[in-house]
């Protein structure tokens, strides 16, 4: 893919990152999660309207170490309650601390998060990815789906968001990147409502879905009723070059910089929401961080964030063109791309 595309990089520089942390900014420089949007995106309307809940789709990274107590990986018990019931093997074991509990889903309230989860192993190269995590006693078993093993140097496409086949850790918004005085380097992931925009085709020999994603959820010929067959799981959305921050009358600086990032890289749709509700995939932590620092909340149904959140959706289109060998379209790049991993 780098030789597709190096004759037509743009020429700003990362140089205030020579070269960066594998943890936390992930995959090789021409991953789709990291690759900018290019001058050759064909852009195609979206219509994705403003949704009632503004919301956050948690996931876990951890970084293993051999010290730590090995504990089995099972199937969960269920997507609901019971997650910590299983009994099937995922046939792995995790070094992890005896005291990492992930709570379990609740009926009352009615709570199933996604809890999509990736753990570098002791190995420094190695990703398990597991979906929904969950551990509910200390020193006890972990549960969740296995992906199968991803080396976080590669191109780190698959993963544990099981609705897509997409990555758990690729695209997520990091603790401090909202936060900080630096723009987000890659792409992001969404999560939107399946029922009411993704589309799904019998006649589609990807029925549900399209690169990078390599399946839709199992009910999808049910569950999804989307009238754009552009827009499903895997699309690569993006907002067009011609809308500013002015002309969207964006007021919090969280969601300018989500703005630039959405302009300059995407983001992928990864899983169906299951109601009406906007999703942004981020690290567990970010919500409490940003509650901090702003003083009102990422997730909600109203208030000046909440609208700039609604605005962004709203003004995405569909990055057409977007493939194996046009990653965001092709072209000249809007931005670098990301220097190389430092360790």
């Amino acid at each position: 893919m780098a030789a597709l595309l190096i004759g037509c990089l743009a020429t700003p520089s990362l140089s205030e990152t020579p070269t960066r942390d594998k943890f936390l900014w992930p995959f090789a420089s021409t991953s789709p999660w990291n690759m900018p949007i290019g001058s050759d995106a064909r852009y195609i309307p979206a219509n994705i309207g403003k949704a009632h809940y503004a919301a956050a789709d948690n996931e876990y990274f951890f970084k293993l170490k051999d010290g730590d107590p090995w504990r089995p990986v099972y199937a969960p018990g269920a997507w609901g309650e019971g997650r910590c019931t299983g009994t099937k093997p995922m046939d792995i074991w995790l070094p992890v601390p005896d005291d990492m509990i992930i709570p379990d889903a609740t009926k009352y309230p009615y709570h199933t998060p996604n809890n999509a989860s990736a753990f570098l192993m002791p190995d420094g190269k190695t990703l398990i990815q597991l979906e929904p995590l969950a551990r509910c006693q200390n020193a006890g078993p972990i549960y969740g789906w296995r992906f199968p093993n991803v080396d976080i140097y590669g191109d780190g496409i698959g993963g544990a968001h099981f609705g897509s086949g997409l990555s758990s850790i690729g695209g997520s918004i990091r603790k401090s990147e909202l936060t900080s005085n630096q723009p987000i380097h890659h792409a992001l992931k969404v999560v939107i409502w399946g029922e009411k925009y993704l589309h799904y085709s019998h006649s589609s020999p990807t029925p549900g879905y399209r690169w990078p994603a390599d399946r839709a959820d199992g009910n999808a010929a049910n569950q999804y009723h989307g009238n754009n067959p552009s827009l499903v799981q895997g699309t690569l959305l993006a907002i067009p070059p011609n809308v500013t921050e002015e002309s969207l009358k964006l007021q919090t600086p969280a969601a300018k910089k989500l703005f630039h990032a959405l302009q300059d890289y995407g983001a992928y749709v990864v899983d169906d929401a299951g109601w009406d509700a906007h999703y942004f995939a981020v690290e567990k932590g970010v919500t409490e961080e940003f509650r901090k620092s702003f003083g009102y909340d990422f997730e909600g149904s109203s208030g000046p964030f909440y609208e700039d959140f609604m605005k962004l959706f709203q003004a995405f289109s569909i990055v057409d063109n977007n493939g194996p060998n046009s990653i965001g379209g092709g072209g000249t790049l809007r931005v670098a791309l990301a220097p190389p991993i430092g360790n």
